[in-house]
């Protein structure tokens, strides 16, 4: 059976077409996390592929997410989800103030489903891609939940939450996993367990940036620092590494990692600019000597696609990234400083593992053809 559009509603008919025409004119939400800027930049090869298919993507975010994803589909169609605001400590301890904000988390996604409920009739979806917001999800339509956090580290009561986790995991129709089945893949012992959901799928490692050619034209800066993040820790290694950069010389660029606060300026020999989009940013990193970026596994996905290494700093007890740091530091690939003992001139010295760049993979096409039959049914 193939869908066709009819007064903005699906009907069924005999026949076959083409397999990039399976999602034609289907209506899909795509929704990121809004914790920093990674959940909503590695949804746009997702909203790439759902438009080479002929779908129709509304992109559902806020604040800094929503300008990233405006930015990059400015014809696209999009609708404000707020999401919980999360603030992180000051210390090296995130264990208090999560714990805090815990009962707010899970009230938020309650909110989150009370105004996904809502939506989807007005927006006359077909279907949802959420990535990492629990709440966005129907028991309507097909509802799909992207994720590298299977098997995820809390600071506290951790076997309980990955239960918890678990149970909203098997809740959507299907999940895909941002990661290469083989462990450990990019995300380690994250999305590798011992028992995946059955309603689980990898769909390989996947970047907004082309991995196939070094750009022709580069952005030249010594030391390039790409941050973001929950406050207070973005703020604060902001100005740890402004403090270091102006005491390098050379010229440098660091990028706030703030798209929804538009500046471009020139602080001493450091260029700060809010934000740059994919191609920009994939141009300044070909010209650095030196990438500096924290350890979050949008960032590693995209260092992987274009087969250079960085100088990646964990937030300070945040135990997904300080893990990752930990991984890649024993495999290698990655620099890794804490926080607190960042040194950016040392870092020059060393000579981090530049990597032939990831290889595209069939497995996210595969798993849009299996959303393609949930839409069939």
């Amino acid at each position: 059976m193939i869908l066709h559009r009819r007064n903005d509603r699906f009907t069924r008919s005999s026949g076959h077409s083409h397999i990039m025409q399976q999602l034609s004119g289907a209506r899909i939400l795509v929704a990121p996390l809004d914790w920093g800027l990674g959940h909503a930049a590695r949804c746009v090869p997702i909203v790439h592929a759902l438009l080479e298919r002929g779908a129709i993507p509304i992109l559902g975010a806020d604040a800094g997410p929503l300008a990233l994803l405006r930015e990059e589909f400015p014809t696209l169609a999009q609708v404000r989800i707020p999401g919980v605001y999360v603030r992180y400590a000051k210390g090296k301890s995130q264990l208090w103030s999560m714990a805090r904000q815990f009962p707010t988390m899970i009230q938020g996604v309650r909110a989150e489903k009370a105004l996904f409920d809502r939506l989807r009739q007005q927006l006359r979806l077909d279907a949802v891609i959420s990535d990492q917001r629990f709440g966005i999800r129907s028991a309507e339509l097909p509802s799909v939940l992207i994720t590298h956090q299977v098997f995820p580290f809390t600071p506290f009561a951790q076997g309980a939450l990955r239960r918890l986790n678990l149970r909203h995991i098997v809740r959507f129709d299907r999940c895909w996993v941002m990661d290469e089945a083989a462990s450990p893949g990019l995300a380690g012992e994250l999305s590798h367990g011992p028992a995946l959901p059955s309603n689980a799928r990898y769909i390989g490692t996947l970047s907004r940036f082309a991995p196939e050619v070094v750009p022709s034209r580069v952005t030249r800066h010594r030391i390039v620092a790409v941050i973001s993040g929950p406050e207070p820790q973005r703020t604060l290694l902001e100005r740890i590494l402004t403090d270091q950069l102006h005491r390098i010389e050379g010229r440098h660029l660091l990028v706030q990692g703030l798209p929804a606060q538009p500046a471009d300026r020139q602080d001493g020999n450091v260029r700060v600019v809010s934000h740059l989009a994919g191609e920009a940013l994939r141009q300044a990193m070909f010209g650095a000597d030196l990438i500096v970026s924290r350890s979050g596994y949008t960032t590693l996905m995209d260092l992987a696609a274009i087969g250079l290494s960085a100088l990646i700093i964990p937030t300070p007890g945040q135990q997904e990234q300080e893990y990752l740091g930990q991984l890649h530091l024993r495999s290698g690939r990655f620099l890794v400083q804490q926080q607190q003992d960042i040194d950016l001139r040392a870092a020059l010295t060393m000579d981090p593992m530049h990597t032939a760049p990831a290889l595209g993979s069939s497995l996210l096409s595969e798993a849009l053809d299996d959303l393609s039959s949930l839409l069939a049914r």
